[in-house]
């Protein structure tokens, strides 16, 4: 086994960790609350084909040692949910989990990027348990909500990012103006969603 086939064997086992943490984790919530926030949940780890385009652009070569330094979401995690609370619901559960080690967090919610692209991105290291050894594999994990993954799914399909936002201004002006509309929607919802439990506890 070459040094490439060994680290993608660890970001298979980091990948199972993760999602029987998420489940565990998800299970104790609703257990306490009653309530489930998720609509759905998905999982990849990224293709050979988008890791060497991707170190490609960042000027590096397809080696082992390039793929863990600089890409940080081969082994990724999304999870869907209905409303904007439940976002924050979430990732107050993963920062409080006794497994994950948070590396870094963007909260797209509240500063989106410039193309609109709206979640909660959260990178974690997660223990794998090889040979008596731990050790420590990157993974990314996107909370966000059905209306923001509706978006986000379309904007992918698109294969708009092989320019540069100022090649099609209008493109992007648009996209930045359906995920506004797509936020706004959700702050709405979230709106009559705390209404119907006002009502229904009067």
């Amino acid at each position: 086994m070459n040094d490439k086939e060994k680290l993608f064997s660890y970001y298979k086992y980091a990948l199972q960790m993760l999602e029987t943490e998420i489940n565990i984790l998800m299970d104790e919530f609703v257990l306490k609350h009653g309530y489930n926030p998720v609509e759905h949940i998905k999982s990849r780890i990224k293709s050979e084909d988008s890791i060497k385009k991707k170190l490609k652009s960042k000027g590096y070569s397809y080696t082992a040692s390039n793929i863990k330094k600089n890409i940080h979401d081969v082994v990724g995690i999304r999870i869907v949910v209905s409303f904007l609370s439940d976002v924050y619901d979430i990732v107050s559960i993963l920062r409080n989990s006794q497994d994950l080690i948070i590396v870094c967090q963007q909260d797209y919610i509240k500063e989106p990027k410039d193309t609109g692209y709206i979640s909660y991105n959260i990178n974690v290291l997660i223990p794998v348990y090889l040979d008596g050894k731990t050790k420590y594999i990157e993974g990314e994990i996107q909370v966000r909500t059905i209306a923001m993954d509706f978006w986000a799914s379309l904007e992918h399909q698109m294969h708009y990012k092989q320019f540069e936002n100022n090649d099609m201004p209008e493109i992007v002006g648009e996209l930045t103006k359906c995920a506004e509309n797509i936020y706004n929607t959700d702050v709405r919802m979230q709106e009559l969603r705390e209404d119907i439990v006002y009502l229904t506890n009067l």
